[in-house]
């Protein structure tokens, strides 16, 4: 029955969650400034492809565990004259070589991965030096109170969702691997703190 639902249930809630207008917003701060050849972590159901600013993109590989996202995001709308490819992959065991890549976007993904660390260090791993993740997340909230709800809601929320945590530390991940230096964060609005506290930024590979 959980198989079924992660097959047929989990990519609807993804396409309309993630792929939702409000969070547009945040996708365009951070992916117009993906160039030369980029990897997309999480490639979802290709809600950052139009953003995509197809004359600074050489190549683009978005990588997604799901079949049935890869299958949507296949067709999905993107930016005009955008090279991309869709692909079977994992951001925990990523199959490319190491400085494979100029940029990497990472939205709304590290909520997801069984293990953010490690999907850093391999992001860390095939991006070439002085290369740059490209990050727009949502995660633990820095209000004590709201971060102890979180906690408590965390494992409900992470089986109806698919596997999304609300409780993991986007920035202090990001660090252990890469320098920050550009990073916003806020409650979205009309949203529940619980749900809605956003960082997004820019790193660069130490």
């Amino acid at each position: 029955m959980f198989g079924w639902y992660e097959r047929h249930v989990v990519p609807r809630i993804v396409r309309c969650g993630c792929g939702s207008e409000a969070l547009d917003d945040y996708r365009k701060q951070v992916v117009p400034q993906a160039q030369g050849t980029v990897l997309e972590l999480g490639v979802g159901a290709g809600a950052n492809l139009p953003f995509y600013d197809a004359t600074k993109v050489k190549r683009l590989v978005g990588i997604e565990p799901s079949p049935e996202l890869r299958t949507i995001a296949a067709r999905a709308e993107r930016a005009v004259g955008l090279d991309v490819a869709i692909q079977a992959g994992e951001g925990e065991n990523l199959e490319f070589e190491d400085a494979s890549f100029d940029s990497i976007v990472c939205t709304f993904t590290l909520c997801s991965v069984t293990d953010p660390q490690r999907t850093l260090a391999e992001a860390r791993r095939v991006l070439r030096p002085g290369g740059v993740l490209l990050f727009s997340e949502h995660g633990a909230a820095p209000d004590a109170k709201v971060a102890r709800w979180q906690r408590r809601l965390d494992p409900l929320w992470s089986r109806i969702m698919g596997g999304c945590h609300i409780t993991r530390n986007v920035r202090a991940h990001i660090e252990q691997h890469f320098a920050i230096d550009k990073h916003d964060a806020l409650y979205q609005p009309e949203v529940p703190k619980l749900l809605g506290w956003m960082e997004w930024g820019r790193a660069v590979a130490r």
